[in-house]
């Protein structure tokens, strides 16, 4: 079957060199990401995807954090802009390996965020947009954000969600940083989970109608606690005193349920099979793609591939869903030929 790679992540060289000539030094996410070679050289990059054979290939898009982390909010809009450029590149170089990549968009400052978001779709046709469960601390029910998911919501085109927390966000209030690098382990899945509660809960898919995002790792927390999303929110308000959240699923126009499985998910779950299962249970066939996440794994690319593709090869489902999810599903989303 051939396997279209939904989410993995790269650094183009002009993107890459544009980045260390702003921020000098690696730190923290930036160090793991500049440390894998696959990340940056695209030599490395090939060697990887040949060990999958001729059928493998890769849906770009850029590595975390979000741009306005990466080297400030002033500089966002030309990395942004660079990154972007030399992703559209690579897939007209190489279709063949590359048949369609994901733009990233400054998000802070809302012209820079609608005009770039406008040039990726339609100068230089962008398969989908990615955007991070959080921006600053600010979370992307904010009127400012709306805009975007209006246009995206009219484009047809989808939204990637990728989870952004790092080590200043502590694991208890007495502290001032989180340990043991609990912030991804845990903290991302939670990121996730909270930026789909509040899309669904603040109407954003009301006002947009057939707004699509699909979400990195499996869709968070959130298929794994089916139980406290649907019959546990039911409840909303009885636990809170100081002000009427009943209200909140009355405005709905739906139960709300109902739009957390109207999201997407892909299976980068770092070879999980019970993760991949819990998705495809949840969030059905038709919305569940095949990524990776490479090369964010210990042997810097293929451990992540290969576990995935096993136990996707491996598990209980027909031929017909396993082309879906390998296939299928991708080329339906993202308009690919």
């Amino acid at each position: 079957m051939k396997k279209i790679d939904a989410f993995n992540h790269i650094w183009p060289k002009p993107f890459f060199d544009k980045l260390i000539g702003y921020i000098g030094t690696m730190t923290d996410v930036t160090m793991r990401s500049g440390a894998v070679p696959m990340m940056t050289d695209l030599d490395r990059r090939f060697q990887v995807m040949d060990m999958f054979g001729g059928d493998y290939q890769q849906v770009l898009s850029l590595a975390s954090p979000p741009l306005e982390k990466l080297a400030g909010p002033d500089r966002a809009y030309d990395l942004g802009r660079i990154g972007n450029d030399s992703q559209k590149e690579l897939c007209d170089k190489y279709p063949e390996r590359f048949p369609a990549f994901i733009a990233t968009v400054p998000m802070e400052n809302q012209e820079w965020m609608m005009a770039e978001t406008k040039r990726v779709v339609e100068d230089l046709g962008a398969c989908a947009v990615q955007i991070f469960t959080n921006y600053s601390g600010k979370p992307l029910d904010l009127p400012q954000f709306e805009p975007f998911f209006e246009y995206m919501a009219k484009s047809g085109k989808p939204v990637f969600l990728h989870p952004s927390r790092g080590a200043n966000f502590p694991d208890y209030l007495t502290e001032d940083r989180s340990e043991y690098e609990i912030f991804w382990t845990f903290g991302w899945p939670y990121e996730t989970s909270a930026a789909m509660a509040r899309l669904v809960f603040s109407r954003i898919f009301d006002k947009y109608k057939g707004l699509k995002v699909v979400t990195h790792h499996a869709g968070g927390m959130v298929p794994f606690f089916e139980g406290r999303v649907g019959a546990g929110w039911d409840q909303m308000g009885k636990r809170t005193s100081d002000r009427d959240l009943s209200v909140v699923l009355k405005a709905l126009e739906r139960p709300h349920l109902e739009y957390f499985k109207e999201f997407y998910a892909d299976t980068a779950s770092f070879g999980s099979t019970k993760a991949i299962e819990h998705a495809i249970e949840f969030f059905g066939e038709d919305r569940v793609l095949f990524a990776s996440d490479a090369p964010f794994d210990p042997e810097g690319g293929p451990m992540y591939i290969r576990e995935t593709i096993q136990v996707l090869d491996n598990m209980d489902i027909s031929d017909a869903t396993r082309q879906k999810i390998y296939e299928g599903n991708a080329k339906k989303l993202l308009g690919l030929k």
